[in-house]
């Protein structure tokens, strides 16, 4: 069996010579004077988000190939990895080689760049043209689904066993706690109980990054991503009630004074204290530069917030919002912002914004329900004299950035849970319809769907692991929480669309949970930096990483 993954070993090493040919080709269409210039950047998206797709692309199969071989080096390649490894490579290279798919009609080709020729070369590498001819087949994809339908999973084993224990903790509390009801709760549009909450802050799970000191768990963010993806298979607001932590805990604990972090980490960690990103306003989007809600010093140093946010998840129900402000309206962009922790009381469904100086309207959404979305009004809201992050004006956006690394892997862990709960659903479904006197799964097409769903989800999951081991190992990992993001968010969609396909008439009916899993899955694209905003990102990033010979800073 490890003939397969020498093969993947020999492809990667071409398809690496290829995307170094595209980054050159794209670079000269971008550069001017050698480094890539802002306008010719923007003229070029279809160009430059193009090279980031490969680019994420070839990221992926590397973290796939080294999954393989630790299950290989652990006794654990079996069947169904090479099955998923072959798989996974024969449809990866054939969208590098032929067209990779950057939305449903957008699809960057090797013309794109000027690559027709390399192109047809990596194609007619051995190693390549093994994978693309015998990798990816009727077969390959029948035997796999085969092997899905018995209950045998590509291994997921992370060579760990404390994160192998915390894995399954997870996915057991999530099958008797979330999963049972998380479609009524979306039905009905209800707020998660907060007596699930106390018990998965029970877990650890909203302080699995926070120090110990500070009442966390002390872990990484290979733990964190463990655990926001088994949450999301039950239901991806479980998950996301995490990313709120995730986010506040982080800017507390890089850039709160001591005694900002005495106070609020513990609260954040045990569960008391339930905090919101409060950074969108509906003029700006992802443009934080523009921000313009206004935080006044007063004389006894407390401040007045004045303006509009949007988008705020979890508004009502928070204690805490981490809150972007504009503190010196004298200084343009990103310099005059301001990081404010603002603390709120709890509403209700009475009352959700009791305290004087704020009000709220809820914003109607398909999914991602269970939290609430908000457009929130703010008319000198009060924040206390030490609610300044840090203590230092000027600093939020450099703050802000510090935690984009970490939210984006979160989200990617998300959408991998998202995808698992799109897949369980199908597998399910298919095993036990019957149509024209057989299983559904039994059709050759159907197969094929489940058996592409399960690569992807195994490629973009081990692409988000690799990124949450650069973030662990204290390595800038902005490329690599994008890309992360960009390919999880992709593969939760892909395999949410095939599941209500295999539904048929059925995944279009409400009281099938797949509906759910399918309005859930299309945020992820969305939110914590859309797909466009993700590949300017890597595209930009790596454009300018050549350039200069190492890493440029990367704004969202």
């Amino acid at each position: 069996m490890s003939e397969w993954i020498d093969t993947a070993r020999a492809a990667l090493s071409a398809a690496r010579l290829y995307g170094e040919e595209v980054r050159a080709a794209v670079l000269r269409a971008v550069a001017q004077g050698g480094a890539p210039d802002p306008v010719l950047l923007t003229r070029e998206q279809h160009r430059v988000h193009g090279f980031a797709w490969q680019a994420a692309s070839i990221a992926a199969l590397e973290a796939t190939l080294d999954w393989a071989a630790r299950a290989h080096g652990a006794g654990r390649f079996g069947a169904v990895e090479e099955l998923t490894l072959r798989i996974g490579f024969g449809e990866y290279l054939a969208q590098i080689v032929h067209g990779l798919p950057m939305s449903a009609h957008e699809v960057v080709r090797p013309s794109a760049f000027g690559t027709e020729a390399q192109a047809r070369s990596l194609a007619a590498d051995p190693a390549v043209a093994r994978l693309l001819h015998d990798g990816s087949t009727p077969e390959t994809r029948a035997a796999l689904a085969a092997l899905l339908a018995q209950g045998v999973r590509p291994c997921e084993a992370l060579g760990d066993e404390a994160l192998d224990l915390m894995r399954d903790s997870v996915r057991s509390f999530t099958s008797e706690a979330i999963t049972p009801f998380a479609h009524q709760w979306h039905l009905d549009d209800a707020l998660i109980p907060d007596a699930v909450i106390a018990q998965m802050a029970a877990l650890g799970v909203f302080g699995v990054c926070l120090p110990e000191r500070n009442g966390g768990l002390g872990l990484g963010k290979l733990a964190m991503a463990v655990v926001s993806e088994e949450l999301s298979r039950g239901w991806i607001c479980a998950g996301s009630l995490g990313t709120r932590s995730e986010i506040a805990g982080e800017l507390i604990a890089e850039n709160g004074t001591p005694e900002q972090q005495a106070h609020w980490l513990p609260r954040i960690a045990d569960g008391s204290c339930l905090p919101t990103a409060v950074f969108t306003e509906p003029d700006t989007g992802s443009d934080l530069a523009s921000v313009r809600t206004r935080g006044e010093r007063q004389s006894d140093g407390s401040w007045r917030v004045t303006g509009a946010k949007t988008w705020i998840t979890h508004a009502a129900r928070a204690d805490l919002m981490t809150m972007l402000v504009r503190t010196d309206p004298s200084v343009p962009g990103y310099a005059g912002l301001s990081m404010l922790l603002a603390q709120k009381t709890r509403g209700t469904d009475a009352v959700p914004f009791p305290d004087s100086g704020i009000a709220g309207s809820e914003i109607e959404v398909l999914g991602y329900r269970g939290m609430k979305e908000y457009a929130l009004g703010l008319d000198g809201f009060a924040v206390a004299a030490d609610g300044l992050l840090g203590g230092c004006e000027g600093q939020g956006f450099k703050q802000l950035m510090r935690t984009f690394e970490g939210a984006r892997i979160q989200t990617a862990a998300r959408a991998v849970g998202v995808a698992w709960n799109a897949f369980d659903l199908a597998l399910d479904y298919a095993v036990g319809r019957a149509q024209f006197g057989a299983a559904l799964i039994a059709f050759p097409r159907v197969a094929d769907k489940l058996a592409l769903m399960a690569a992807d989800i195994v490629i973009a999951r081990e692409l988000t692991y690799a990124a949450a081991r650069a973030k662990d190992s204290a390595t800038r990992c902005d490329i690599e929480a994008g890309m992360a993001k960009l390919l999880a968010a992709r593969a939760a969609w892909n395999a949410a669309d095939n599941a209500v396909q295999i539904h048929g008439g059925n995944g279009y009916a409400l009281e099938y949970p797949i509906s759910r899993v399918l309005c859930d899955a299309r945020i992820l694209n969305i939110f914590e930096g859309a797909a466009e905003i993700q590949a300017q990102v890597i595209g930009r990033g790596l454009l300018a990483e050549q350039a200069d010979g190492g890493r440029k800073p990367a704004a969202a």
